[in-house]
């Protein structure tokens, strides 16, 4: 595997003189390498981590998570329709699944009717959904790896009595 990809995914948040020192590299082959990376759309994007908890304006923001079961198609299997859900610009994510459904969806509206619109209107009319199940998200403690503050003063173990 490249070394400044291993870097990346192992040490997302090391800087490109980091990366050189780590893979014994000039820092210009580094940022050579993640221009490569970028030419060849392995490398998307840079993507922070935020808390957003305290934010009025990210409070207002309803993310979702919906199961969908579809019917796969003919010579396309589940991609063709589960690249028509992911254009959406509702759609975070989309996910192709094992187990009880099929696609895992992420979604964000500015409320919870706009997400609800959106499943009801625009994702369970498509031809080939199935069914859709959708669980509204009400707090998030870790993202990407990262805790969030969670409010709590300690981090300790609760103690246990009998």
């Amino acid at each position: 595997m490249n070394p400044v990809l291993k870097l990346l995914l192992e040490g997302g948040n090391l800087t490109t003189a980091q990366i050189a020192q780590v893979a014994n590299l000039a820092v210009s082959e580094v940022e050579q390498r993640l221009e490569q990376l970028k030419k060849d759309k392995v490398l998307l994007g840079w993507r922070p981590v935020l808390d957003l908890s305290n934010e009025a304006a990210a409070a207002a923001t309803v993310r979702a998570v919906i199961e969908v079961k579809i019917t796969p198609e003919r010579g396309g299997g589940f991609n063709r329709l589960a690249e028509r859900l992911a254009r959406f610009d509702e759609v975070e994510s989309c996910y192709l699944m094992s187990g009880g459904y099929d696609l895992l969806v992420f979604v964000k509206g500015a409320s919870l009717q706009k997400v609800a619109g959106f499943v009801s209107e625009k994702l369970s009319t498509i031809e080939g959904v199935i069914s859709t199940s959708t669980h509204f998200m009400l707090r998030c403690y870790k993202d990407q790896g990262f805790l969030l503050n969670t409010g709590e003063a300690s981090t300790t173990r609760l103690t246990i009595t009998p």
